[in-house]
């Protein structure tokens, strides 16, 4: 059977392993396996969003509110938009293959980081559509600019901070690029970690409703997944001008979301306590991770999200390193099919890192004892 010749070029997307994945393949307890490997809040959704979905979960036979109105109206209300301006999805990914749906085919470009997330490139090789990339793994502006100019790109991937990297471009710098950019082009920023970067420093931090008031060609992306712990309710937002806003409704399929997700991610925006809570762990946590490095002899990318990656070199594989703490329960992710020798690490609760410590200082110790 022959399918769309576009699909041929695709890599799968790879999620990072689950926990079930590891207790079938190496037979370890689920309670002792630790996942530091896709992004998640370890402190989990607040105990408010937790009740919400719970208690919503009963309604299981019901269609959700497919006008979103209470999420719409909160998300509304927390960035002072219009309702009008807030579209909502099965994920922030769902909303950047609307974005490429929208305006990407085979006779455009889509511009992106050399190193970025994989789904911008694998949406846009869907329609057709030549993917151009930066020569720098991280986002320069500078080259983003010279490609601009002579691909002229129908869309350009902003991932600010960027994943899987957790470098993160300044306000100021975004917004003199975005000033040199012609309005039939989109520029989708990418905001999922946002309230990381936010957090450690305030001019990483981006205000959607500034944003879309100064550049109407302009998206923000924000989900429920990373700070709100959501992960598995799948709910993510853009925000953007209400012209835009219509268009991509005429790509949303209907009850995108389900009723258990709404309740679950209305009730998580509520609870900034939870939030705060939940930042005030990373960055402590990723202080840790930092000096862990920097003891070990090992580069790494300051991170302003809730992971941090770590640069390794030659005899040090990360293919290696990342089976070695598979084998004994702890979950990473290896940044190999980047076409990089580096692991990524979620930032986990005390324990979970103490014993990522453990066991990647135990690897080091056989390596330098060889």
């Amino acid at each position: 059977m022959t399918f769309n010749n576009a699909l041929d070029s695709i890599q799968i997307y790879e999620a990072g392993k689950p926990i079930e994945l590891v207790v079938r393949e190496y037979g370890i307890k689920a309670s002792k396996i630790v996942k530091l490997a896709s992004n998640e809040n370890p402190l989990g959704a607040s105990p408010k969003a937790q009740k919400a979905i719970i208690k919503k979960a009963k309604e299981a036979h019901l269609y959700p509110d497919d006008s979103m109105f209470e999420l719409k109206e909160k998300l509304a209300k927390h960035f002072n938009i219009t309702k009008n301006e807030v579209i909502i999805g099965a994920g922030s990914d769902q909303i950047i293959e609307f974005c490429i749906h929208a305006k990407a085919h085979s006779q455009t470009a889509v511009l992106m980081a050399r190193i970025t997330f994989a789904m911008y490139e694998i949406y846009a090789t869907q329609v057709g559509a030549r993917i151009i990339k930066t020569p720098s793994n991280e986002h320069n502006l500078k080259e983003f600019l010279e490609l601009y100019q002579t691909h002229k790109p129908s869309i350009i991937f902003l991932c600010v901070p960027n994943n899987p990297l957790g470098e993160c471009l300044g306000r100021e710098e975004i917004f003199d690029f975005l000033k040199q950019i012609d309005e039939e082009c989109l520029v989708v920023i990418d905001g999922a970690y946002q309230e990381y970067a936010s957090y450690k420093d305030s001019k990483k931090a981006l205000n959607p409703k500034v944003l879309i008031e100064t550049f109407p060609n302009a998206i923000y992306l924000g989900t429920f997944s990373k700070a709100y712990g959501l992960g598995g309710m799948r709910v993510g937002y853009g925000i953007a001008n209400a012209s835009i806003i219509n268009t991509l409704y005429k790509l949303r399929p209907p009850f995108n979301i389900t009723a258990p997700s709404l309740a679950g991610a209305t009730a998580a925006l509520k609870d900034q306590k939870h939030i705060q809570k939940t930042l005030k762990n990373n960055q402590a946590q990723m202080l840790k991770y930092e000096d862990f490095a920097k003891k070990q002899g090992i580069a790494f990318i300051p991170s302003y999200t809730n992971f941090i990656t770590y640069l390794l070199e030659s005899p040090l594989d990360s293919t290696q390193i990342a089976d070695f703490l598979l084998q004994r329960g702890v979950i990473i992710r290896n940044l190999h099919s980047y076409g990089l020798n580096a692991i990524r690490i979620t930032i986990g609760k005390p324990e979970e890192n103490k014993r990522f410590f453990q066991l990647f200082s135990e690897y080091l110790n056989s390596k330098r004892g060889e």
